[in-house]
């Protein structure tokens, strides 16, 4: 008996992968919601349903499971345009604006997510917060080099900086860039646009996991009555 929650993630899949059309350029994200999207293009294509799709990859892990399902894949020095992108995020306040990088994609999602025609985000009901940066931390990806003087300049901005560590593996995370990525606690994050602006200035950051101002629509799963249950923002 698969549970409510698998079944919430499934059904917000599903939904964003009905919005793919034939013909079109889909931007494939990172994370547990989305790889049900990922699944769900591909059985259309299977099927029939779907025709002449390429995939553009936000990260290794959903190449991986784009080739698992069948989806032909491209890259950015093939493509002018991406018509749809699908993704999910940490944390989603009520402008549509989104803490991502939970996986440590973000930069490349960042890259195809902006790119996209419409960015489809794929999150549940716990995603959801009044300001960003409530719950989530931001992530930022730092050259290795500039990790000791990027992280005393983000103390003097106010964050609380943490270079994020491996699970079951000894030393840090290390992105597909092969950077580290630390992670930012602040108490609170007025203005995401500017704070998004100037962590990016800083030498040595290469990306943060603040999305402003492109997220089209939010597709947004809850468990009601022990029904899946997807509504739009």
């Amino acid at each position: 008996m698969t549970d409510p929650v698998t079944l919430m993630k499934q059904e917000v899949g599903k939904a964003a992968a009905a919005l793919v059309e034939s013909g079109m350029i889909v931007g494939l994200g990172t994370g547990s919601t989305t790889a049900y999207a990922i699944q769900y293009i591909g059985d259309r294509l299977n099927s029939g349903d779907l025709k002449n799709i390429v995939g553009v990859p936000t990260s290794f892990g959903a190449e991986v499971l784009a080739k698992q399902y069948g989806i032909p894949l491209t890259t950015l020095d093939a493509i002018d345009h991406i018509d749809i992108a699908i993704d999910g995020a940490d944390e989603v306040d009520p402008r549509k604006n989104l803490i991502k990088g939970g996986g440590a994609a973000h930069t490349r999602e960042k890259v195809v997510d902006y790119l996209a025609n419409r960015f489809v985000v794929v999150v549940d009901a716990g995603k959801l917060v009044d300001h960003l940066g409530s719950v989530f931390p931001v992530p930022v990806e730092v050259i290795p080099m500039a990790i000791t003087p990027v992280m005393n300049v983000i103390r003097e901005l106010g964050g609380e900086p943490q270079l994020r560590m491996g699970v079951r593996k000894a030393g840090p995370v290390i992105t597909d860039q092969g950077n580290m990525v630390v992670d930012v606690k602040f108490n609170s994050i007025p203005d995401p646009v500017e704070l998004e602006k100037t962590l990016n200035n800083l030498p040595g950051v290469l990306e943060n996991g603040i999305f402003v101002n492109c997220a089209d629509i939010v597709l947004i799963g809850e468990v009601v009555d022990g029904q899946p249950v997807v509504r739009k923002m």
